[in-house]
């Protein structure tokens, strides 16, 4: 294809945005809004995914040893313990630390709850707090440890804790909640294709007689789609912009809400750092594969050029 055909294509192409001036916006309206669903679904999608990932990482595996357990049999554990490929650290928990511990977390009704325990008298066993890289090792790991105290004849370990039962239901809820929203995303995104596919049709057979003005003149196929698969593709690329653009503004908007103003600490969402790239780059490229694809299909499918 020559330059000039090419800027010809260009210019017709951006005519016919300024030209078909409330049909452009239509369909640039019906990209918004379904960019703009899109968006905040995807927005969700990933903030539940994060969520997700920080309660997997705080699953960890509690080793309460026996009360006479001494300092070389400890060391012992921690290297055994430390060494498993799947683990992460290991954290030795001396039975005082866990007392200091726990009367934290009562908080002001430590003195009463905890009234006659003090450093002499000290009911806690000494524990490891072990971490894993995977959260969904967390069980074999687990069973690992249980392993090892199996093997040892003094049977050094009383119990292996993790939130057996409780952990697996959460590990199916997470996988469950990051398959559905990859589900509505997909589904919205193909939503939005179909919608503005008819949206462009309807601007196109609009314009029907000019389409069989240029073909009465001798104008090939291509040379008549070129433009209308540009002006798709400049309505999706505006249309997008613009949505991405709401959609961080507010995003931003939702950050500091939940930071300052509602004193939300516990709810940490995705950094704005880590979204802003990923959600323009997605929505723009959707948004102008959107304005192609419906011209495209509107094009052969309805025109028959």
């Amino acid at each position: 294809m020559k330059f000039r055909t090419i800027v010809r294509h260009l210019r017709e192409g951006v005519k016919n945005v300024v030209r078909n001036g409330w049909m452009s916006f239509a369909s640039a309206s019906s990209i918004f809004i379904s960019l703009f669903i899109l968006g905040v679904f995807l927005l969700l999608s990933l903030n539940v995914n994060h969520f997700a990932q920080q309660i997997e990482s705080q699953v960890q595996i509690r080793v309460f040893l026996q009360l006479n357990a001494d300092q070389k049999t400890i060391d012992k554990l921690n290297n055994d313990i430390g060494n498993m490929v799947d683990v992460k650290s290991v954290e030795y928990v001396s039975k005082d630390q866990g007392l200091e511990v726990l009367r934290n977390s009562l908080g002001e009704d430590a003195d009463y709850l905890l009234e006659g325990f003090d450093k002499t008298n000290n009911p806690l066993p000494d524990s490891f707090t072990v971490e894993v890289f995977e959260p969904k090792t967390i069980a074999d790991v687990a069973n690992k440890i249980k392993a090892i105290n199996n093997a040892d004849e003094t049977k050094p370990i009383m119990n292996v804790k993790y939130g057996q039962g409780t952990v697996e239901k959460l590990f199916k809820a997470t996988d469950a909640v990051r398959n559905v929203g990859l589900i509505i995303v997909i589904g919205l995104a193909v939503t939005a294709m179909f919608l503005i596919s008819n949206t462009i049709k309807v601007t196109i057979l609009n314009r029907r007689r000019e389409i069989g003005i240029m073909k009465l003149v001798g104008a090939t196929n291509a040379f008549i789609r070129w433009p209308f698969f540009i002006e798709g593709a400049l309505i999706g690329f505006t249309a997008s912009l613009i949505t991405a653009g709401a959609l961080l503004y507010g995003y931003v908007k939702l950050i500091a809400m939940t930071k300052f103003d509602l004193g939300l600490a516990m709810i940490t969402l995705v950094e704005y750092r880590d979204v802003a790239f990923l959600l323009t780059v997605s929505l723009v490229g959707i948004g102008t594969l959107i304005g192609i694809w419906g011209s495209t299909i509107s094009v052969r499918k309805y025109l028959k050029v």
